[in-house]
């Protein structure tokens, strides 16, 4: 091997949420191995250092969206951007993981050598255009599922000749004015619920225009739970004490979803009927045509987009686009929009592992024929692990559980001298179904980039917090399917 391949035992791809989580278990519990973390960008934070749009916000609540160990002190129970990337930037250095970070290193690919027992992985310096390369023993990735290069925009035609300006939401300018403009957000996801009030404070108008709704379910800006108890206990207990109760409740509400999609439905669309008054047209606006969780429910703070509704600074039009135009956006139905800013909340493109090619012994891997081994691990690949959250509740409760589960594995591997660990299934006999079982527009484009899912327990990915707390954290290290060597 070549004498500038730096040699580490657990490498991270990536420094954002789950990155720094992760890196914070492996210093607290495996203090054994040594590893790194690799960052293309130059910041800690990820999704929460690239998004710099309006009111950008977590969508679920910071009491499970933050890390089980860094109790969340501020009183917003929905957390803003700035605030969730100063608590990574924190929770990094408070332990010391920051130090281990190399900024501005793109993973390119990752080659395993079974005569070696590591992973080779090549990266380029952004900042030098510099090949550089680690060998690792263990390779995680917790770089996330979309492209942050470019967001998912759609060929609207006549777009060229619209006279004023069109961003990404992925792509914000920092010194975008749009100060008494006419604006109008395409979308009706988590990204344009969370533009359209914060855009409606200082726009002339602002409109969202969307194919189709989507369930909006209004939260409270602080936690009740949590604003009482702190007044009787210390901070750490209130806040664990609220994130159980908070854990609690997401799983509740998701299970009534999916079990009574009827009375769930109902449920949401009359706080839309509260918040808006009976003369609104709840049918057409907000009145989707999938059940609840089908696709993210979108979490808003004290009805805030239904505020601006309701006070006339914003507008939901559901109609679709026919062209754009010089001066705004013709709509099938005839009508139009004037629009001096045009802001894409279009949603995402996904990624698997950051578009990061896999070879084994020289062989490159097709991953999404790899099945999902406790929603951690691939079938058949060694040593490789992989951070995917949830998608019906806080993405960092699973976080969580996984690093566990990874320092859980490493230390089992140094008591019992074994190198490699590898998942092993008969695919022959596996009843295969998608790694997501959700009909967003952004999942079903990039599905098939991601491995599989299996029928048996050990092989299926759990939008459930409990069901994987017994799968990660109770259930042994050796089972039927784990080949140790």
């Amino acid at each position: 091997m070549n004498n500038e391949t730096q040699r580490i035992d657990v490498l991270i791809v990536g420094a954002g949420l789950t990155g720094i989580g992760l890196a914070r278990h492996l210093q607290r519990e495996c203090p054994q191995d040594s590893f790194a973390l690799l960052e293309s960008r130059s910041a800690i934070g990820g999704t929460w250092d690239l998004f710099r749009y309006p009111g950008i916000r977590s969508d679920s609540d910071m009491y499970t969206f933050s890390y089980g160990s860094k109790p969340w002190l501020a009183k917003q129970s929905l957390g803003d951007g700035t605030r969730i990337r100063n608590y990574i930037t924190e929770a990094a250095a408070e332990a010391g993981v920051d130090k281990y970070i190399r900024f501005q290193h793109k993973v390119l690919s990752a080659s395993w050598s079974s005569d070696d027992t590591c992973w080779t992985v090549t990266a380029l310096r952004t900042d030098t255009d510099e090949i550089v390369y680690f060998s690792c023993n263990f390779l995680m990735m917790c770089c996330g599922y979309f492209d942050y290069e470019n967001g998912y925009e759609p060929d609207f035609p006549g777009r060229d000749s619209f006279s004023g300006q069109v961003i990404h939401a992925q792509k914000w300018p920092e010194d975008l004015n749009y100060k008494d403009k006419r604006v109008v957000v395409i979308g009706s996801g988590a990204t344009a619920v969370t533009l359209v009030p914060e855009l409606a404070k200082q726009t002339k108008h602002t409109v969202m225009l969307q194919r189709s709704p989507t369930y909006i379910h209004s939260q409270p800006i602080e936690d009740p739970w949590a604003v009482t108890l702190r007044k009787f206990l210390p901070n750490s207990w209130a806040f664990r004490i609220t994130r159980w109760k908070q854990m609690a409740a997401q799983m509740f509400g998701y299970q009534i979803a999916r079990r009574m999609p009827d009375l769930a439905r109902n449920a949401l669309l009359q706080q839309a009927r509260d918040a808006l008054g009976a003369e609104y047209d709840i049918e057409t606006h907000f009145t989707p045509r999938y059940n609840p969780w089908d696709q993210r429910v979108c979490a808003v703070p004290e009805n805030d987009l239904f505020t601006a509704i309701s006070e006339e600074r914003a507008e939901v039009v559901t109609d679709k686009i026919s062209s754009f135009t010089e001066t705004g956006i013709q709509l099938e139905s005839g009508s139009s929009l004037e629009a001096d800013i045009i802001v894409l909340a279009t949603g995402l493109n996904m990624k698997y592992l950051g578009g990061a090619s896999v070879t084994v012994d020289g062989q490159e891997m097709d991953l999404s024929s790899h099945y999902v081994y406790r929603g951690t691990m691939l079938s058949d690949l060694p040593n490789l692990g992989q951070v995917f959250g949830y998608v019906n509740s806080s993405w960092t409760l699973k976080a969580d559980l996984i690093g566990k589960y990874v320092c859980r594995l490493r230390n089992h591997m140094h008591r019992t001298g074994k190198r490699v660990a590898t998942p092993r299934t008969d695919v022959n006999g596996m009843q295969a179904s998608p790694f997501l079982d959700l009909s967003s527009s952004y999942v079903t484009r990039g599905m098939d980039l991601f491995p599989k899912q299996g029928d048996s327990s050990l092989w299926r990915v759990y939008q459930n917090y409990y069901l994987d707390f017994f799968n990660l954290r109770m259930r042994p290290i050796r089972d039927r399917v784990l080949e140790l060597n």
